[in-house]
């Protein structure tokens, strides 16, 4: 595969075609933050916090550093007062929901983001979707995924199969950026409602 050549916060980065900028940046020892990027994961860009600016053929434009491929003469800037002040916004929704995130706390350290500024609803779910994303793709399994959406929007696990596979599993719970607790919470519901004990696993 053919080689391009980038720059990254004004460093010139060598990478392979059909990489990702966060794949470059992070080759050359440039990081740029990400909750809901995992290297055996496709992007989903669902977080938005790996958000940077990119010059290409004259025009600057915001893009996902998890999924913008690299381009031969491509700029990237990782951080700028609009990055930064678009990350800081995002981190503030998030910590409604997760106050209590370490990862979470950490970048709004970083970034100035203010942990009250929005009333919290903490549901302790990022909706991230790596666990969803893992289950499916890795596993393949389905036991776990996306329920209603908005404001309402869940992670669930389906009783099911949950009470077959997850028991001994739980291979998502360390993916979560929140805690090991609310993974483990939310499975012990679905372990517990009337269609995980309609339907045992083997051996039960």
């Amino acid at each position: 595969m053919s080689a391009v050549t980038l720059t990254i916060d004004g460093k010139a980065v060598t990478a392979e075609a059909g990489t990702t900028v966060i794949e470059a940046a992070r080759g050359a020892g440039i990081d740029i933050p990400t909750l809901c990027h995992h290297e055996q994961l496709k992007p989903s860009t669902a977080c938005r916090i790996c958000l940077v600016e990119v010059d290409a053929r004259g025009r600057t434009s915001l893009d996902t550093a998890c999924s913008r491929p690299v381009d031969e003469n491509l700029v990237v800037r990782t951080r700028s007062a609009r990055v930064d002040r678009l990350r800081r916004s995002i981190l503030e929704l998030m910590l409604a929901h997760a106050p209590d995130s370490p990862p979470l706390a950490e970048l709004a350290q970083g970034y100035g983001a203010d942990r009250d500024r929005f009333e919290k609803e903490a549901s302790f779910c990022l909706h991230c979707g790596r666990c969803v994303r893992y289950c499916a793709g890795v596993k393949g399994l389905h036991a776990v995924g996306f329920h209603d959406r908005g404001v309402i929007r869940e992670v669930r696990f389906d009783p099911a199969v949950a009470v077959r596979e997850c028991r001994a599993c739980k291979e998502c719970f360390p993916l979560c950026p929140t805690s090991y607790l609310q993974a483990a919470y939310v499975l012990s519901e679905a372990l517990a409602s009337p269609a995980a004990r309609a339907k045992p696993g083997p051996g039960r």
